[in-house]
Parts: structure tokens; sequence; C-alpha cells
């Protein structure tokens, strides 16, 4: 019996969910009394970092096939690493990658599989959030194998100085019905899904000629800049940058919201913040129900006083 996490890479660089899914597991695997394991795939140059995490082996599969991201391919590894060290569970982060590859692992382990959780499991109990995060459910998972994606920053990190031993892992990966031949990756920006705070814009800034506010502000931060649907929509942002329902789903520290009115469809996407702000004109927006701080004001003031107030506490 034992544990395995898959830690994903972005060039190069295992992610933050990466670290978040790592440590979940091995606290898992500390409260039940058995092993951790992780298994990178593709050419990584972090890995024994892991150990800061609680993982004392990781097991790297560095095959050529895997350059660019096949989730099939990546079940292949995952399956043949589960066997060489007898896991009974399986983490993933619940990101774009473990949304993937998770589905697939259940199938072809026949294993049952828990989407999204939101805390530790309580024996084969594990905790996730339901309709949009305004509710929750405990799932029983009866099978043998039980798959686990963890939601990002729902569970905080145990960091530790430990080490972590890497041992190369060959396996046998065969050709699938899906062939993927380019992967197209933002660049020069902060991932919106890896950001520890976001600065969000709706159609309150009028036009995207006055998107620079937002940009500095985001910049003076250190955050991810994001929109709501409409936004994306009609063109004024790039649509990699939509956050909601039918957009990315995060989960920050810190979410600002300006000129966004909150209907439930971008709350959706959002509600997992540990803080939200909100800035708008109309004191009536939905947005500030949701809100842990609010500020009825014109966005074209109160984010220059806000930008120049974090300058002076940097400074």
């Amino acid at each position: 019996m034992s544990v395995l996490i898959y830690t994903d890479s972005n060039s190069g660089t295992l992610t933050k969910n990466a670290f978040e899914a790592a440590n979940y597991g091995a606290l898992i695997a500390k409260k039940e009394g058995i092993t951790a394991t992780a298994i990178v795939v593709g050419n990584t140059n972090d890995i024994a970092s892991l150990g800061n995490y609680g993982i004392a082996n990781a097991l790297h599969c560095n095959d050529a096939s895997l350059s660019n991201f096949d989730p099939q391919k990546i079940a292949q590894v995952i399956i043949q690493a589960a066997k060489k060290i007898n896991a009974t569970t399986i983490v993933l982060a619940h990101d774009y990658s473990g949304k993937a590859v998770a589905p697939i692992l259940a199938a072809k382990l026949d294993a049952g599989l828990v989407s999204g959780a939101i805390a530790l499991p309580e024996g084969n109990t594990v905790k996730k959030a339901v309709f949009s995060g305004k509710a929750f459910a405990n799932v029983e998972v009866k099978t043998p194998i039980k798959i686990i994606s963890v939601l990002p920053n729902s569970v905080d990190k145990a960091i530790t100085n430990g080490n972590c031993a890497v041992e190369n892992f060959s396996c046998e990966i065969t050709s699938t019905r899906l062939t993927v031949k380019e992967v197209k990756k933002a660049s020069n920006e902060l991932s919106l899904t890896e950001a520890d705070i976001v600065v969000s814009a709706g159609r309150g800034l009028k036009g995207p000629e006055n998107w620079g506010m937002i940009e500095e502000l985001a910049k003076e931060l250190g955050a991810a800049t994001a929109c709501s649907r409409p936004v994306a929509d009609i063109g004024w942002r790039p649509h990699h940058e939509h956050v909601g329902q039918t957009g990315l789903a995060i989960r920050p520290n810190l979410y600002f919201a300006i000129g966004i009115s909150g209907a439930i469809q971008h709350l959706a996407g959002v509600n997992g913040s540990k803080v939200i702000v909100v800035i708008n004109t109309d004191p009536e927006a939905p947005f500030f129900k949701a809100a842990d701080y609010g500020i009825v004001g014109d966005a074209f003031q109160v984010v220059p006083k806000l930008i120049e107030a974090v300058k002076k506490i940097k400074a």
C-alpha cells in the first residue's frame, strides 16, 4: 500500500499546484502510515524540491514522446508507476492536466474518483465542493484503488526541509488515438491558476484603452490579470484571461473585482478565493454580497489611489 502523486510541470519547472498535490498526498501517507511517491513526467529540473513537501521518493519518466501534453500517454506512465509501488491512492491536482488525466485513470484502473477534494480523506470518505462551491459532499470510495484530484489552494501546505531521492523510471508508452501536434502556452505572464493574487476587471472600465491601470496595479502587487466573460467576448481582453463558470475557475489568496457586477456565473469561478475585494459604483451590485471588502466608488478614481498606496508601502 502506498500513495502515488502525479506532479505536473510547466516549461521544466514544477507548478504550484503540483507542490500542493504532493503535500496533500504526503499528508495522506503520513496519516495512514504508508509511503508517498511522486511521479514526474517530462524534462523537469527541480524534482528534488519535492522533498520540502513531504516526498522522499520520486520517479522521473523523461520519455521523448511526452514532450507535448497527451493525457492518455501520461495516464499510461501513472498506471505503470502505480503498479511498481503498489499504489492504492493516486493524487493529482484538480487543474487542466489533472482534469484530463484523472478520468482516464479511473476508467483504466476501475477505480473510484473524487474530483476537486478540499480536505484530507477520513477513512474512505473524501469531502468536495459541489454546485459551484455552494455546498459540500462527502463521497465514499469503495474501490480498492481510489483517485483524488485536490482543488488548488484548499489545503495548507506543510513545508519542511526534507530530501527527495529521484529515480529514473522507464516505461512502455504506446501510441494513442489522440495526436498532439503542438501545445501553445501564454508567455511572459503569470498563470492565472498559479497566481496568489489576481486583479480582474469588467465592463465598468468602459473600454480596452483603460486597462493600463489594471495592468499597473497587477504589476505592483505581483498579480495576474483577469476579466469577466463579456469583456473577453467583445475582444477587450484575450479569452485566456476569462474567469468564471464558463472560463477558468481560480482560487487565489486575494481577488480584486473591479467594475464587475458579480453575476452568478462569474462568482462560480472565483468564490473559492480566500479574500475578495470589490470596487464598483453600484452599491447594489451582487458582488458586494460575496465580498470580504468593498469600495463603492469610481474605479478611475479608486484604482490610481490603490496603485499609489501600494507603491508607498513597497518603498
